[in-house]
């Protein structure tokens, strides 16, 4: 299977970001991929006004949502992409949701489970963690699991996913820059793919609050490509092949003893 990352500057405008959305999607047709994953918030930008979060959410049979199913019809591919949603809180606050549309159907959404309140950001002012397991869905022969930016700091829902038969993680993100903070990106994206013997697609944003390099490594910590700090769409070849040889090669699932790791 062709998997491609989409590397979007996200703003203010959501016609102009779907417009950025479907152009990536036309480049990653014309490479042949079967998935393009795209940022997390990638139907409108937060990052100079926070109040967007909760005034431009939109349910999963919004207009954004409807956009890219039918994205999804147009180019033959499967989409992953980042929104806000309503989440009926007394207090306003929302989910954030990464929705997968294929053939014109929302076949998957996962609403995130660890919130960024961290580094003197405070995500959970407004937005509301999800209640709810790891969603995996069917793509190209694999099992995708679904990642949203700080979740990627967490190793037990990799581990989740894995036992749900995940192969390949989609990662969707907008990683804040700060001091190391490319060093963290790139270092817990290579261990989430050789700890579990997994693909990691991971498509970020970028401006100059996000650090966009976007990536892909294969099961055994090797990066396919990464598309640095300006907008842009790469498509990649992942196989199941070279998933079982990493796995034959380092059987360390197989490995893991329960008496120390909560199964």
């Amino acid at each position: 299977m062709r998997v491609a990352v989409a590397q979007t500057a996200t703003g203010p405008d959501k016609s102009a970001n779907l417009a950025e959305i479907a152009g990536f999607a036309a480049r990653a047709a014309e490479g042949s991929a079967e998935l393009l994953i795209c940022p997390e918030a990638a139907m409108v930008t937060f990052e100079d006004d926070r109040a967007r979060i909760r005034t431009e959410a939109e349910p999963l049979d919004g207009p954004f949502a409807t956009s890219i199913r039918e994205l999804s019809t147009e180019t033959g591919l499967t989409i992953v992409v980042g929104m806000h949603e309503p989440s009926g809180s007394s207090d306003g606050r929302v989910y954030n949701t990464s929705i997968v549309a294929s053939r014109g159907e929302l076949i998957a959404h996962y609403r995130k489970l660890h919130l960024y309140d961290a580094f003197a950001m405070r995500e959970s002012e407004d937005i509301i963690a999800a209640d709810a397991d790891p969603v995996t869905f069917r793509c190209g022969g694999l099992t995708v699991g679904l990642i949203t930016c700080y979740d990627l700091r967490f190793p037990e829902i990799f581990r989740d996913l894995v036992d749900r038969g995940a192969q390949l993680f989609a990662v969707s993100a907008a990683w804040v820059r700060g001091s190391l903070k490319e060093d963290h990106w790139t270092t817990l994206l290579r261990a989430r793919a050789v700890e579990n013997t997994c693909y990691v697609a991971a498509a970020g944003q970028v401006n100059p609050k996000n650090i966009g390099r976007s990536a892909v490594f294969d099961p055994l910590g090797l990066q396919l490509t990464d598309l640095g700090e300006q907008p842009g769409v790469a498509v990649v070849e992942v196989t199941e092949q070279r998933l079982e040889h990493a796995r034959a090669v380092l059987p360390s699932l197989a490995h893991r003893r329960y008496a120390v790791s909560r199964k």
